[in-house]
């Protein structure tokens, strides 16, 4: 089947490769001419020189998936919808705000153009081990493309089977799911990454306290201003962190692809000194808590690992410098740094 990838970044690339594993033709436009050029040479794709060019080296109708960053989708869109006609099919792959993709999708249904929405999860795995894809949109086109959602996917191999199922294995099942329409597939992989928050905060607090057990060892100088440890023998431990991590990844509750991530990590690199702990947000999260809010739902574990993103990129400093003047105003408690 032909398909058209605009956007051949470390995913979009990543995606040309795995259709075309599949023996599907995938036509390629990327910003950066040097990128379109390097899978050209290795067959991978048929090089476009600009998006006028894609569209015209495509048969009828057209199939068209974005892979851009999220602020360039509406220019994108844009440029792309007077190049095609009544039946082509754009499909935003990024982590664009469901609301977004409801209203370009009615501006393009004027002209007869179908705007598929896809979720896409895997990240740079998602050449060996497949992608997760989350999709909204139209009946029609969803099934138009149903080969190229399971050539992405993972496959029926990638999780043992529920119990309970029964029959011919579901697209879900194969690691692809038509959620519902435009909007959804971008909705459910908005709390997909609202989860993914609170799972990776989970994790990383849990091993800062096991790193953190030693803290009975270390002498410290008392004062009014610092809270004694009671009972420093209770905290005498020295945790080898990598393999605490290892032992997680077999048979615990908690075993996971971020736990197996985690020990990678820790594996490389013990102390993490290779990171500053800048943890970037790039809008699912505050998309997933704002939703919750409008829909009266309790989301703390997620709102918190929001905030603690916040955190660490020292966006809570006028805050905490302010809780510090207030405590010295009302009680003359002196600032006092570890």
């Amino acid at each position: 089947m032909q398909i058209g990838m605009v956007g051949l970044g470390r995913m979009g690339a990543n995606m040309a490769r795995r259709l075309h594993r599949d023996e599907h033709e995938v036509v390629g436009y990327d910003v950066v001419a040097e990128t379109v050029d390097a899978l050209a040479a290795d067959d991978i794709i048929t090089g476009a020189r600009s998006l006028r060019d894609l569209v015209s080296s495509m048969d009828t109708p057209r199939s068209i998936w974005m892979m851009v960053p999220v602020h360039f989708v509406p220019s994108t869109v844009d440029e792309l919808a007077p190049l095609l006609e009544t039946g082509d099919v754009i499909i935003d792959g990024g982590n664009s705000f469901y609301q977004d993709d409801i209203d370009i999708s009615r501006q393009l249904a004027d002209g007869g153009i179908h705007y598929l929405d896809a979720g896409v999860s895997g990240g740079v795995w998602g050449l060996e081990n497949g992608y997760s894809l989350m999709i909204g949109g139209d009946e029609e086109p969803v099934n138009r493309l149903a080969p190229i959602f399971s050539s992405l996917a993972p496959g029926l191999d990638a999780a043992p089977r529920t119990p309970g199922r029964t029959g011919d294995p579901a697209p879900e099942e194969e690691g692809w799911l038509h959620c519902g329409p435009s909007g959804a597939g971008h909705f459910v992989k908005m709390v997909h990454n609202g989860i993914e928050y609170g799972i990776m905060a989970a994790i990383s607090e849990g091993f800062a306290i096991l790193e953190r057990a030693d803290v009975g060892t270390v002498e410290r100088e008392l004062d009014a201003e610092t809270t004694p440890l009671r009972n420093p023998e209770y905290y005498q431990f020295d945790f080898d962190l990598a393999s605490v991590a290892e032992v997680w990844r077999r048979g615990t509750v908690i075993r996971s692809w971020l736990i197996d991530l985690a020990a990678a990590a820790l594996q490389s690199d013990g102390e993490l000194e290779g990171y500053e702990g800048f943890v970037s947000d790039s809008g699912e999260g505050r998309w997933t808590v704002n939703t919750a809010v409008h829909e009266g739902v309790p989301a703390s574990v997620i709102a918190a690992a929001l905030y603690q993103r916040f955190s660490s990129r020292d966006q809570g400093d006028f805050g905490d410098k302010l809780l510090s003047a207030l405590r010295e105003q009302f009680g003359g408690h002196s600032e006092k740094s570890e």
